[in-house]
């Protein structure tokens, strides 16, 4: 795999070489292979774990996924062979993961049904965790968050996916991250993937507002600002002239974006 253009194609190797290190990433279609299905609202797209992994991780080390939702980001770790440690609020897309698990040799993982935002249980989760894993922290972090309340995941009360207030939401993702980032080794990257949000009329720039989080509240570096665009959007695909005539009739602009902040612990 060579990129070329911005271009973010989906390979195989695990070789450092064939990392896209530009700041724009272009992506076809979401890759649907292997374990990977589109079963899920807000599904992680392969490439974009499959190049951070890749990045920051090596071969036996282990990823951390906060929300860990279908299990994207645990089947590129059991492709690339890193193991794996998974977060999600929502049992019932842990146990469809679990199933789709069952198989698997390659590598250790755990997954835990969990709110990430809670200290106490999230504490006790990791110790269980990293005790089966035989390690003490983690080499990479990520985070997908849900966008607010846009796609609502469960009806439990402390489900990050129902908060419509911003200042909440920074709040509960910042707690999020601060427990995570705890069990990763100093020195080592984590990254944001998130998407900002329309309402009321008015683009939040929901992105900024955790970048920004992040680096107010630890000690880290901010090392890229990545910018996804992708044009196999299920909910736009084959229906462009559409969305781009509503746009035009009104005032806004298209959403094809996400962002991803990568940043180096430093503490």
């Amino acid at each position: 795999m060579k990129p070329y253009g911005g271009r973010l194609d989906y390979g195989a190797s695990s070789d450092i070489k064939a990392i896209n290190v530009d700041s724009l990433w272009i992506i076809n279609e979401r890759y649907k292979s292997g374990k990977h299905s589109n079963v899920y609202h807000g599904n992680f797209i392969p490439q974009i774990p499959s190049h951070l992994i890749r990045r920051y991780a090596k071969e036996g080390e282990t990823v951390l996924d906060l929300f860990m939702g279908s299990g994207t980001t645990l089947f590129e770790c059991e492709r690339l062979r890193r193991n794996f440690i998974g977060y999600d609020i929502n049992k019932n897309i842990i146990d469809f993961v679990k199933f789709k698990m069952t198989d698997t040799e390659s590598i250790r993982f755990e997954i835990n049904v969990c709110d990430v935002t809670n200290s106490e249980y999230f504490e006790q989760t990791m110790f269980n965790s990293l005790r089966n894993l035989r390690i003490e922290k983690v080499d990479l972090l990520i985070a997908h968050p849900p966008y607010m309340d846009i796609v609502k995941f469960t009806d439990l009360e402390e489900d990050m996916s129902r908060i419509s207030d911003l200042a909440i939401f920074i709040n509960k993702f910042t707690k999020a991250l601060e427990n995570g980032l705890r069990y990763l080794k100093r020195n080592r990257y984590f990254a944001i993937v998130v998407g900002d949000v329309y309402k009321k009329s008015e683009v939040i720039p929901l992105g900024f507002y955790l970048c920004n989080a992040a680096k107010q509240n630890f000690t880290v570096k901010l090392k890229g600002v990545i910018v996804k665009n992708i044009e196999g959007n299920r909910g736009k695909l084959g229906a462009y002239n559409i969305w781009k005539y509503r746009a035009l009739k009104s005032d806004y602009y298209i959403f094809k974006h996400e962002y991803i902040f990568v940043f180096k612990k430093e503490f």
